[in-house]
């Protein structure tokens, strides 16, 4: 048994045996670290410590991920370590990967617009059925007689609009003829009550959320309760142009919750009781133009949209 032992072939067997456990110990590390940590997945830090406004699209993309873990394996979903305004974090979307990149971030929910479509990845599909376009405003209590005799465009250009720094909406206000004042989320709701502007419209699934949030520490803050604003305001995930891999898993993740009912449940969860407040019969309307959709958007697809005027919400 000593002689064999000490056989050149022996040595040589033992050699290459021992290179094949280390080939294979490694190939089994690598690949249990890869199922161990998955896809890193960043979407942008609220802007805000009491902001709740995308727990919905959060929501959205974590089960989207999940669904997908069989073909697309293992996921790990973080805020960004910075907080940022939409202004902000499109821009670091944009630059994912390179070194002006101040805070990364691989995913972001956005409204849409033919730039936007021409230096990111859009999922064409609205994440809350385009019921940002229905919007109400928030207003000062003193307001409402000024506001009850808006009917048309051409009155609503009388008016001042407050909205956020940043936001897509600005441009469509503007594009209508419509006189805006721009400050940070935060400080928006004290500024309505104040009376720095007349409107600060609101989407229906925020409105009577930040009301209820802000009112305290506004008393003069109130819901403006006879009009309606709408225009086409589909809300997208966006991804770096070369991100495609992340874009199609999301995408898939989707459309397969969209099959079975979930991405509704989803829908109706952060949605139904802010569709019943609004009562939309009793508000009257005006229509503002959104010249900012690429001829892409799906506006003749009715699954994707919420339609007030439909049996939209059967359980």
């Amino acid at each position: 048994m000593g002689n064999e032992l000490t056989n050149p072939m022996c040595h040589k067997f033992i050699s290459l045996l021992n290179v094949r456990i280390a080939i294979a110990l490694v190939s089994v590390l690598i690949s249990s670290t890869a199922m161990g940590d998955g896809v890193k997945v960043i979407y942008p830090a609220y802007e805000t410590a009491t902001d709740t406004r995308f727990d919905d699209v959060i929501e959205i993309l974590r089960d989207a991920l999940e669904i997908t873990v069989p073909e697309f394996g293992p996921y790990e979903l973080v805020p960004s370590n910075a907080r940022m305004n939409e202004a902000r974090y499109m821009v670091e979307l944009e630059n994912e990967g390179k070194p002006s990149s101040i805070s990364p971030v691989n995913v972001a929910w956005s409204s849409t617009s033919i730039n936007k479509e021409k230096i990111l990845l859009p999922i064409r599909i609205p994440l809350r059925k385009g019921i940002l376009g229905y919007r109400i405003a928030l207003i000062s209590k003193d307001k409402q007689a000024l506001i009850d005799q808006v009917k048309t465009v051409a009155d609503l250009r009388r008016l001042s609009i407050g909205q956020g720094l940043g936001w897509g909406d600005v441009q469509v206000y503007e594009a209508n003829g419509l006189n805006v004042k721009t400050s940070q989320y935060d400080k928006l709701f004290a500024m309505t009550a104040l009376g720095r502007f007349d409107i600060f419209p609101r989407g229906i699934s925020e409105v009577f959320s930040e009301y209820a949030l802000r009112s305290k520490d506004n008393p003069n803050l109130a819901i403006e309760n006879s009009l309606l604003l709408y225009y086409p305001w589909p809300y997208y995930f966006f991804f770096n142009k070369n991100d495609t891999a992340l874009k199609q898993r999301v995408e898939t993740g989707i459309r397969k919750m969209m099959a079975n009912g979930s991405f509704d449940v989803i829908f109706r969860k952060y949605n139904s009781q802010a569709i019943e407040r609004a009562d939309f019969k009793h508000r009257r309307i005006i229509v503002l133009k959104n010249n900012l959709l690429p001829k892409e958007t799906p506006l003749n697809d009715s699954s994707l949209w919420f339609d007030p005027l439909a049996m939209a919400l059967r359980r």
